[in-house]
């Protein structure tokens, strides 16, 4: 069944998110005055189509559902002689200016797609986990900056020099910290964190570094420290046999501490038993509402994700996290979906040229196998999910495109912008040489995503 919700769920998703780019050349084409003779919704054979009568376009349906594409009257790729009255409706004719406004309409749709989810999503309200924060790891930018573990982050401003300036940005749920840190990181930026705590509310100096070396599977957060807080952390269910069981653990029994140290989130236990094989822990319990101290002896077992013997009990886990519901008005949800679309642009054309550069990995590019994934994944966990995964390859949809490279529209964008700036289309030879430089480059970068793919698919 989750394999099925994944192949809807990716098709939908290309699907839609295709056909909107197609859309955009499409608009722009007619509002230049370019003939469009299809607007296929899917590849391969047409299953249902029709000639609209105002426009002489045909729009076909066609087996294959995963995208579409539009085909323009143009003198370059006319089967048979275009008729003397048609020829200043032909692509290739239109003045430079015209033909990067067509180029530049299909990147442009899918920004448009994404802000307008993505405020959907912030005017609908969606439940998130509230900004709080977990025990942080010994050593972390978390445990430096002071945490101790329960502490509420309330808003986020730089620090310049010796003191703290600028405009200080609330924080209303872990997410919304999750990426003001990222943007901080991306410059080596110095913030202050303030915080509230049930002592008062504090400021905590942070330097949350580079992230040059972040693999796609790593989540940065955790790397600093950062993990939520301030929930439960219950006993889900007891293999038999095992350590747990032999200590008398059972399912909804809640973890309160571990060597008297508190613990709220699944990560800081899993981690702390991880390191402590053949060594006696001691849980305090709590089961019917009475406390109790269970000792516990991990059992060494083997990591099938670390391929390394690691402590285990036994027992799965479920963690109830504190969340809040964050919703905004129309015109804020606007605002917020155009800065998200923003900074999520940026944040990929950054992590790009650094993986041009060598400074990140090449781990980070993502092929068809995990976006069908995460397309499953987000609408199990419903409609704001599924629409927030959507804006997101919309955005990558619409940044990949507009890349300098031959054979997408990025491409076809430069010869363009050259065109216009020396008065020269740029020659059939040399498009043809960048051309195949361009789909060299396509197929490696999609050979590494797919890698990457099966490389997360069977963990080696």
């Amino acid at each position: 069944m989750n394999f099925l919700t994944e192949i809807v769920a990716f098709v939908v998703a290309i699907g839609v998110l295709v056909v909107v780019h197609e859309f955009g050349h499409y608009s722009v084409a007619r509002l230049c005055g370019v003939k469009v003779l299809r607007f296929s919704v899917g590849f391969g054979k047409p299953l249902v189509k029709w000639v609209s009568k105002a426009t002489g376009t045909e729009w076909t349906i066609s087996a294959l559902p995963l995208g579409g594409y539009v085909k323009m009257l143009d003198e370059r790729e006319a089967e048979a002689t275009i008729p003397e009255a048609d020829l200043p409706r032909a692509f290739n004719r239109q003045p430079v200016f015209k033909r990067i406004a067509i180029v530049a309409a299909g990147p442009v749709a899918n920004f448009i797609l994404a802000i307008l989810l993505f405020a959907g999503v912030f005017a609908g309200g969606v439940s998130e986990p509230a900004a709080i924060l977990a025990a942080p790891a010994a050593n972390t930018v978390a445990a430096k900056a002071g945490f101790e573990g329960g502490e509420t982050i309330v808003s986020m401003r730089d620090m310049q020099g010796s003191g703290s300036s600028g405009e200080t940005h609330p924080v209303r749920s872990w997410s919304d910290l999750r990426w003001k840190l990222l943007d901080a990181s991306f410059d080596h930026r110095r913030v202050v964190l303030t915080a509230r705590t049930h002592e008062g509310t504090f400021d905590f100096p942070v330097s949350v570094g580079k992230i040059d070396d972040q693999d796609a599977d790593q989540d940065f957060m955790d790397k600093l420290g950062f993990e939520p807080g301030g929930g439960t952390l219950a006993v889900a269910g007891v293999e038999a046999g095992s350590a747990a069981a032999k200590a008398g653990l059972q399912a909804g029994d809640v973890l309160r501490a571990i060597d008297g140290k508190k613990i709220d989130n699944a990560m800081g236990f899993i981690d702390y038993v991880q390191h402590r094989p053949g060594t006696p822990v001691s849980l305090t319990v709590e089961r019917n509402g009475v406390q109790r101290a269970v000792q516990i002896v991990p059992a060494l077992k083997p990591d099938a994700a670390t391929h390394r013997d690691v402590g285990r009990i036994g027992a799965s886990l479920a963690t109830r996290i504190p969340t809040v519901d964050v919703r905004y008005g129309p015109i804020e949800s606007l605002q917020l979906g155009v800065n998200r679309t923003w900074d999520i642009s940026i944040y990929s054309l950054r992590m790009f040229g650094r993986m041009i550069t060598g400074e990140a990995s090449l781990k980070n590019l993502s092929g068809p196998v995990t976006i069908a994934d995460y397309a499953g994944k987000s609408a199990r966990l419903g409609l704001s999910a599924f629409l927030s995964f959507l804006a997101l390859v919309s955005i990558s949809l619409g940044v990949l495109n507009l890349l300098p490279i031959p054979v997408l529209d990025g491409g076809h964008l430069l010869y363009y912008l050259v065109e216009a700036a020396t008065g020269k289309a740029v020659s059939d030879r040399w498009q043809l040489v960048l051309q195949r430089a361009g789909l060299v480059c396509i197929v490696a970068l999609s050979m590494i995503a797919l890698f990457n793919d099966l490389a997360r698919l069977i963990r080696f």
